[in-house]
């Protein structure tokens, strides 16, 4: 907050250290995991004021630190605006990349390297996400015959099923969430990082092409058993992915403009 309060955090300090304590005892958490809540924490501590709140926990804080092997001298906390490395990218590049993507389904006979796959998802892994909880995965498919019978699940893949080299399913991590009210925000966040998986694609020489996911149970279902889902795991979409056939056709979109999508609110 701008400006800090002296003391902060109070209604929620005391649930975040014991989360954390329960988390470093059962090893719950990955290395990078580990240290970025250690860093915050110990910047947390070192700037909060006196509270009787802030001081139960900071003891608590000290002896789970003292036993945690991930302490180290880096810092994985907040900074300010102004320490962002500018990309460079101007208005117009990022519109060319924009009208680059287009929805793909003709593609080369030729396999997707998994490696240019690491790299997009890397890099769509920096989308926004409710509370950093980035819940979601994608789940990559390169059998051919099982890439055909994924896409079918979709339904409208009528005629290019057989066409897709590799299919990716975004499935959302429901686990991530333990109120019912955050239950839609797999979908919001799973679509953010789809979206830059898709542009991510195109700066590698790949194309791309989103299914719509029909909410129907049959279908669920059917991915449900080609895929092995856990029961908290859900379909947010199919993505195709592979090397676009120079030849085969892209339809016209006229999207629409700021005009029309726009509404001005005092």
């Amino acid at each position: 907050m701008v400006p800090r309060k002296p003391v902060f955090a109070t209604s929620f300090i005391a649930e975040t250290v014991n989360v954390y304590a329960l988390a470093v005892a059962q090893g719950f958490l990955g290395s990078s995991e580990a240290q970025w809540a250690n860093d915050v924490l110990c910047e947390y501590f070192a700037v909060v004021g006196t509270d009787a709140t802030v001081d139960k926990a900071r003891v608590i804080f000290e002896q789970v630190r003292a036993k945690d092997a991930t302490n180290s001298v880096s810092s994985l906390t907040p900074y300010t605006h102004a320490e962002i490395v500018n990309s460079g990218v101007s208005a117009t590049q990022l519109s060319l990349l924009f009208k680059q993507r287009r929805s793909v389904r003709w593609y080369q006979d030729k396999p997707v390297e998994i490696e240019k796959i690491n790299i997009a998802v890397d890099m769509a892994s920096q989308a926004p996400s409710a509370c950093n909880r980035q819940p979601f995965k994608l789940h990559v498919v390169i059998n051919k015959d099982t890439v055909k019978q994924v896409a079918e699940c979709a339904m409208g893949t009528k005629g290019f099923a057989d066409n897709i080299p590799m299919i990716i399913a975004v499935v959302g991590d429901l686990s991530s969430y333990p109120l019912e009210r955050d239950r839609h925000l797999i979908y919001i966040d799973g679509a953010l990082m789809a979206m830059q998986f898709m542009l991510a694609l195109e700066t590698l020489g790949l194309s791309s092409c989103p299914l719509n996911w029909p909410e129907i149970e049959t279908q669920e279902r059917m991915l449900d058993n080609l895929l092995q889902f856990t029961p908290y795991e859900r379909t947010v979409m199919l993505i195709a992915v592979g090397y676009a056939s120079p030849t085969g056709g892209i339809p016209f979109s006229q999207k629409k403009t700021s005009a029309s999508l726009i509404k001005i609110v005092d």
